[in-house]
């Protein structure tokens, strides 16, 4: 089911240092916001999300205890089935609860598909499937059939 590691996430001191040195490596911004920045590593397959934080003074947001796998979209459509099997619960995301699974989340510049569990020390995962690159997108979150409905696939 996994086809590789999709996005992974790291806390910074000072995002605008950061991005100066990730930058100096070759990786191309995807997003840029005032405290997060996300890089492509291969676009539109995988990225690098840096989030800055204070640690002493402010908790690293949760995203920082995240890993996304990921999967083709039929394999997706059967995530929760799959890991239910295995004695793996899905969890709530975004107020959207395990039976709503999988969602569609418009991250800008790429929309994706996810469905998201967790390991045995609580740390967030997630099976994902990009469905548009380069695309600036305003919708809300919703299920994947949903979306499917609204783009008549």
């Amino acid at each position: 089911m996994i086809k590789g590691l999709y996005e992974a996430h790291l806390p910074v001191r000072d995002i605008e240092t950061s991005i100066a040195f990730y930058r100096r490596l070759g990786l191309e911004i995807a997003h840029q916001g005032e405290a997060v920045t996300f890089f492509w590593i291969e676009k539109g397959r995988s990225w690098l999300g840096l989030w800055q934080t204070d640690k002493v003074n402010t908790p690293y947001h949760p995203s920082l205890r995240h890993i996304a796998f990921q999967v083709e979209l039929a394999d997706l459509v059967e995530a929760k089935e799959f890991l239910e099997k295995k004695g793996i619960a899905v969890r709530e995301a975004f107020d959207f609860q395990p039976e709503e699974q999988p969602i569609v989340l418009p991250n800008n510049p790429q929309t994706h598909a996810a469905v998201y569990f967790k390991d045995p020390d609580g740390n967030s995962l997630e099976f994902i499937t990009p469905l548009q690159i380069d695309q600036e997108i305003d919708f809300s979150m919703m299920e994947l059939q949903e979306w499917k409905n609204q783009n008549n696939l």
